[in-house]
């Protein structure tokens, strides 16, 4: 049986009722984290194609008004050389801001599990601290 299925016992005390919650809470939002992430994956798929149909539409509507309308609609090339290149530069930079976006992303996370190993450590540290004076009490009481 997976710990989904398994039946929850009822606790006994504040701190396994505590725990049995905390542990239920975060059941749950793992299970809503991947349907979110499709979610907005899905949004912005969408709107990409929004985006797209709206500019090749209007490019079409300009270029039949041009054409109509008898406008010249040559250009130097360059002019079109200069189009180009920053066409290029701008795809570069994208490229170069997503690289960057991605890397504090990864360094976020490796942060982030970092931090949750030394929590462990710290708390396992202060679980033995609190074992020490408990002794420590313990032997002077006695």
């Amino acid at each position: 049986m997976s710990k989904e299925q398994q039946p929850r016992e009822h606790p006994r005390d504040i701190f396994s009722l505590y725990k049995q919650n905390v542990d239920k809470y975060f059941e749950n939002v793992e299970q809503s984290v991947p349907r979110y992430h499709q979610s907005i994956t899905n949004v912005q798929q969408e709107y990409l194609h929004a985006c797209e149909n709206v500019i090749d539409s209007v490019i079409a509507l300009q270029k039949e008004f041009a054409n109509k309308a008898g406008l010249n609609t040559n250009v130097p090339e360059a002019t079109l050389k200069v189009v180009r290149d920053i066409t290029e530069e701008t795809i570069k930079a994208f490229t170069i801001q997503n690289q960057v976006i991605i890397a504090a992303i990864d360094a976020t996370h490796q942060n982030i599990k970092t931090f949750n190993d030394n929590s462990k450590s710290f708390a396992d540290l202060n679980k033995n601290i609190v074992q020490s004076w408990i002794s420590t009490f313990n032997q002077r009481n006695n």
